[in-house]
């Protein structure tokens, strides 16, 4: 399903479901007006608004780059596991082993996110330090020695930790009743402070160049190729996309410690898939290298593994991607939400919760009826409108779920 759409005076804009506002609508024309966009702008059928462009937006672009489309949550995205335990070898009661998930990651924000917040390690363990030292802290070092203002106050504390809101780690079953572990998050604190800085950096690079006024959109200032700014913001976010990465692979290693204490004899079964939905890349597309920036949206090439999620209460799904060269290799990253988070603290009860929620191991209190399974799209709709992007390889349901 593909809806060819001009907006205003810019490039295509092709979207993968009609159903979207009009704010959504005036997001991706001001995108579209912009002069560096590649052939067209992909829109996933889970889109809704967001901040500088829609979530569910893939973004082709030839000699510049938009921070504010990458966004602040640099490489958010999935991890699965698919393992050996069957569904008949779980307890009927899963509250033991929520409990024990939540003990060892870091979840949520107390204290502002200041000293003794319970979503930040107090003394990270062995494993963090490992990662941290090897992989990560060198080149933190350079970039914020270079842009002191992209410093972070958590760094190693915030690496393998959950955070808020949509975070979460599931325990699900599949068609076959295998069982899976699965879990979203990002870049955390460190990324988040990577991209607002570097949001602010396009602006006043927009200012200088007295172009910021005559976008269609301030939060679409942009970055030009070849410059030293543009240069350090892609070094940038490449860093914040590996410690995404190295995020999820922590937090699963600890969701697998966990099960194994409760199931000593089950195994890994399949190669575990990680993959962003918050990102940006350089591919080949439509005969030229570009950068894509995909704002809530994984790649989908030709046999890829990917994530789509949906709501707390509702399916997930593994997929194998298509190649579908109009969406720039691209497919939906979860449902999409369809009413904001105030919207449905306002519409719906802990009561409302606790029913869409039945049968689940998860929280059921008021701080988080905004995650209420209806304030999100209709999975299954989301699914079918993407059938030429994707193809289904295991339905996953989820039995236990914790919250950030």
């Amino acid at each position: 399903m593909t809806i060819k759409k001009i907006l205003g005076n810019g490039a295509p804009v092709k979207i993968w479901t009609d159903e979207v506002d009009q704010s959504t609508l005036d997001q991706l024309s001001d995108l579209s007006e912009l002069p560096f966009i590649h052939k067209h702008v992909a829109v996933m059928p889970d889109v809704h608004a967001g901040i500088g462009s829609a979530i569910g937006s893939v973004i082709p672009t030839k000699g510049a780059i938009i921070p504010a489309a990458v966004g602040v949550d640099i490489g958010c995205g999935m991890m699965a596991v698919k393992t050996s335990l069957k569904a008949s070898m779980l307890p009927d009661n899963l509250y033991e082993l929520r409990s024990e998930i939540e003990k060892r990651i870091p979840h949520g924000r107390t204290s502002n996110g200041g000293s003794g917040d319970r979503g930040a390690w107090s003394n990270p363990i062995e494993r963090i330090a490992y990662y941290w030292n090897m992989f990560l802290s060198d080149e933190y070092e350079e970039i914020t020695t270079k842009h002191p203002k992209a410093k972070g106050y958590n760094t190693i504390s915030h690496l393998g930790t959950l955070g808020t809101g949509k975070h979460f780690i599931e325990i699900c079953i599949d068609e076959s009743d295998y069982v899976w572990a699965m879990l979203h998050s990002g870049s955390r604190g460190v990324g988040n402070r990577i991209g607002s800085y570097f949001i602010e950096k396009a602006k006043e690079e927009m200012e200088r160049y007295f172009i910021l006024n005559n976008l269609p959109n301030k939060d679409l200032a942009y970055l030009v190729e070849h410059t030293e700014i543009y240069d350090d913001y892609v070094n940038a976010v490449s860093w914040a996309q590996e410690f995404a990465e190295f995020n999820r692979q922590v937090m699963m290693d600890i969701v697998l410690k966990c099960m194994s204490e409760f199931f000593p004899s089950f195994t890994i079964t399949d190669k575990a898939i990680n993959c962003h939905h918050n990102y940006v890349a350089r591919e080949h597309h439509f005969g030229a290298s570009v950068l894509v920036t995909r704002k809530g949206a994984i790649r989908a090439r030709k046999g890829d593994l990917g994530i789509i999620p949906g709501s707390m209460g509702a399916k997930s799904y593994i997929v194998e991607g298509l190649g579908n060269d109009e969406s720039f290799h691209s497919c939906s990253h979860g449902a999409g939400r369809r009413l904001g988070r105030n919207e449905a603290k306002m519409i719906y009860t802990v009561a409302d919760l606790a029913e869409q929620t039945k049968g689940i191991e998860c929280p059921k209190d008021e701080s988080k009826i905004d995650e209420i399974p209806a304030a999100y799209k209709d999975i299954d709709q989301v699914m079918g409108n993407q059938n030429d992007l994707v193809k289904i390889k295991h339905t996953l349901k989820q039995v236990l779920n914790v919250k950030g």
